[in-house]
């Protein structure tokens, strides 16, 4: 077995699992944002921080943005409820109670952390997310809340139809609110065009070897990773689940989408290096571990490809949350993230960065949505592509995938 020098040194000097080091994790990351805003006290205790160049837009969008894409990667999480009397099951315990007190404050206009729904275009973005944590764990996160919680959310995504998307990933923020009213609340509950819209658009904007072009034009850059994707597969699933009766036979369009996503994340585990690092480039640098969402997600979906292990995916991301952690101020003195990508680093921010922004990264631990006697996490660590590849190992050789599923719409 091969392991890079950082984790054979843990390896050597503790018993501590995967599975333990990835709730620690999520537990620093959760456990401030969510115990201060269960008791409404989030907007008056966290500690902000805003890119050099942020713009004008009204700077409350941060606690929407904190909330939303927290909750989006720990949902899978918190959806686990089999109390084993560890101390993970009481974490998990405790902040699921906390996120459902925090949902319920987010659309109580009484609430000192009710927030600011609809004062920016940055609103959709985030609502999105926060609809992406009601999809991802929908037992135990949706169906609890109160009848009136879900109207008042129900209302705001609705209201959330003033905003015009710009002609690029965007549309996805919109498809995502309206599948999910679709599965939640019904057929009158949401616009119909905003998705059969956008999923047109995603066919037309697919270039190939898992890639999409962020509109026209293509970007390279992880917005495949943070965005089109995840949220493209959510779309398609929310429309099966809502048993909708459209023109586009969401199951054919599903199964094609799943297999870009299995072969983008072919790519994703193969940019991880030896030592547990991965190409930094293209914009929205700071949200970190997010660049490996669509790894992540197949894993806890039982979806990966054949060509990726449980024990390799787990062992490669385990590598790389240890590289970014382990060593670097990420965190401020109040507990929250800090703008950078390895440590503080303000300068890579974009002009919309505020490091509520920044909780994209818990979107990488989706897999502790497993069980944790599921292979995933038992299997015993297996060495990752590169680390093959880099050790003289045999290791397969990668190709085209040809986009060869064929579909036919009713017209």
């Amino acid at each position: 077995m091969l392991l890079t020098p950082a984790v054979a040194k843990k390896t050597k000097k503790t018993t501590e699992s995967d599975r333990d080091y990835w709730v620690a994790v999520a537990y620093r990351m959760a456990q401030p944002v969510l115990e201060n805003m269960a008791k409404g006290e989030l907007q008056k205790n966290m500690q902000t921080e805003f890119s050099p160049s942020f713009d004008n837009r009204n700077r409350k969008v941060v606690y929407m943005e904190t909330f939303g894409r927290l909750m989006a990667g720990i949902a899978p999480w918190l959806s686990l409820t089999n109390d084993d009397g560890s101390p993970e099951a009481a974490m998990r315990s405790q902040l699921r109670q906390w996120a459902l007190a925090s949902y319920k404050n987010s659309v109580d206009p009484a609430s000192p952390d009710y927030l600011c729904w609809g004062v920016a275009g940055q609103n959709l973005v985030d609502a999105a997310y926060i609809a992406e944590s009601f999809i991802r764990g929908y037992d135990q996160l949706w169906v609890p809340l109160d009848t009136l919680t879900k109207q008042r959310y129900i209302k705001e995504f609705q209201k959330l139809r003033t905003i015009e998307p710009p002609y690029t990933n965007w549309l996805l923020f919109s498809s995502v609110i309206e599948s999910f009213l679709a599965k939640a609340a019904g057929r009158g509950a949401y616009d119909d065009f905003r998705v059969m819209m956008t999923i047109r658009k995603m066919e037309e904007w697919y270039v190939g070897d898992g890639w999409f072009s962020d509109g026209p034009s293509f970007a390279f850059d992880y917005y495949s990773s943070y965005v089109f994707h995840p949220m493209y597969l959510e779309t398609l699933q929310n429309m099966i689940d809502a048993r909708a009766n459209t023109r586009i036979d969401y199951g054919k369009y599903y199964d094609r989408q799943l297999l870009r996503a299995q072969k983008y994340s072919i790519i994703l585990e193969r940019f991880i290096s030896p030592e547990g690092t991965f190409p930094v480039f293209g914009r929205s640098i700071p949200y970190r571990m997010a660049a490996l969402q669509p790894l992540a997600m197949l894993a806890w979906q039982q979806k990966l490809p054949k060509e990726l292990s449980n024990a390799q995916v787990r062992s490669a991301l385990t590598a790389v949350m240890h590289r970014m952690y382990d060593h670097n101020d990420n965190f401020n003195s109040g507990g929250y993230l800090t703008i950078g990508f390895c440590g503080s680093q303000p300068d890579v921010a974009d002009w919309y960065t505020n490091n509520g922004s920044l909780y994209m990264t818990s979107l990488s631990l989706m897999p502790l949505g497993l069980p944790a006697d599921h292979p995933f996490w038992t299997s015993e660590a297996e060495p990752w592509t590169q680390v093959k590849a880099w050790n003289g190992k045999p290791f397969p050789k990668d190709h085209h995938w040809a986009d060869n599923i064929q579909t036919k719409d009713k017209w």
